[in-house]
């Protein structure tokens, strides 16, 4: 809402019109997202420690861990809470792509919210059924995908409706998946769902220690933000070949909301927590950025700057697959994170060198924007 009051002001003092820049708002929607989210960290924790909303750790994980019941959960509210303020405040609400991520935001927390509330009252780290859980995101997801086949439907030529659907391959300029050519959007609709869900459990899974997740998370949204930057804009997207989808360009703001929100979450989960952000902002933040790789169409270039949840997400089903089918284990424990501190890193040093491997594939996934 701030961008309209100073566009009107912008017509009586000029300075003001310079909030109309894409650029300046989405740096805006950072600076406001931290500064909600550490003005309000503090007394937020204060809070959730009042209500007793302290974490339920698995007595299967590792000892160490042990030392860290009660710690205050469910901080992804504040997350969550920061981009909403941040988004509504700096981007352009006509824009349906905003909505589809905000709603996406509330379902996939909705889900998360009810899962760390019910291992808080119940001091059971298993939470909301497995059945009851996959349900609704199953829906989220649904949703998303439905609602961008709609929005592809109306535009007002074939190509660019296609584009909207087709999956691209990096390193090549013509060469895509042709979801386009599956009636009824049904391909297109699949293969959104598995990419929002799986994006959603793999962040949920990579949040174990202090400050693991969030970080990543800032990085990939900024790399999306990048791909959302160049594709909402019809010269970038022509130069460098990748289809041009005008409303993205108000994803960027999205994307700037996350990571000043991410970052100023982290300056209260770094080592040691004081807080850790639960499903409620694990899932959210990992449908949020599913969402936005499907809008721009670079899943592909997802996978590579989000190498890190992949890697995680792996690590557990290979662990399952394996005990399941020949009754032994790959790793000394899943995810792949307690793996390393079972073998003697410690918790510092796994958070750190997994940062150190997001950075390394954030760029790498960037620079498949120039190799076509």
């Amino acid at each position: 809402m701030l961008l309209w009051l100073f566009e009107w002001l912008g017509q009586y003092y000029t300075p003001f019109s310079a909030v109309s820049s894409l650029t300046l708002r989405a740096l805006l929607a950072v600076v406001t997202a931290l500064a909600f989210s550490l003005i309000l960290g503090g007394p937020a924790i204060a809070h959730l420690r009042t209500l007793k909303y302290g974490q339920a750790i698995r007595d299967d994980g590792p000892q160490s861990h042990l030392a860290k019941t009660g710690t205050p959960t469910m901080g992804g509210i504040l997350i969550l809470s920061s981009i909403a303020v941040a988004t509504l405040s700096w981007a352009r609400l006509s824009n349906p792509y905003i909505w589809i991520l905000i709603i996406v935001m509330v379902i996939f927390g909705a889900v998360g919210w009810m899962d760390d509330w019910l291992k808080i009252k119940y001091k059971d780290p298993k939470g909301l059924s497995a059945k009851k859980k996959y349900f609704w995101l199953s829906m989220g997801a649904l949703f998303v995908g439905v609602s961008l086949y709609y929005i592809a439907l109306q535009q007002p030529n074939m190509a660019a409706t296609f584009e909207m659907q087709d999956l691209l391959v990096p390193l090549f300029k013509n060469w895509v998946i042709p979801f386009s050519a599956v009636p009824f959007g049904i391909g297109f609709i699949i293969f959104t769902y598995f990419v929002i869900n799986g994006s959603s459990n793999a962040v949920n899974l990579t949040d174990g220690l202090d400050g693991l997740a969030i970080l990543p998370v800032v990085l990939v949204a900024a790399g999306l933000g990048a791909f959302a930057y160049v594709s909402g804009d019809v010269r970038f997207a022509d130069y460098l070949h990748v289809p041009y989808i005008a409303y993205n360009s108000e994803v960027t703001i999205v994307c700037g909301a996350m990571i000043g929100a991410g970052l100023g979450f982290l300056w209260f989960n770094a080592h040691p927590a004081q807080v850790f952000m639960g499903d409620v902002g694990a899932l959210a933040l990992g449908a949020m950025l599913g969402t936005i790789a499907v809008m721009t169409r670079q899943e592909i270039a997802f996978a590579i700057m989000g190498g890190l949840f992949v890697a995680e997400a792996l690590s557990v089903m290979i662990q399952v697959g394996s005990y399941k089918l020949r009754k032994k284990r790959v790793f000394r424990m899943a995810p792949l994170h307690h793996h390393f501190e079972e073998i003697g890193w410690k918790e510092t040093q796994v958070v750190a060198r997994f940062w150190i491997i997001a950075i390394v594939l954030v760029v790498l996934g960037l620079m498949t924007l120039k190799l076509r």
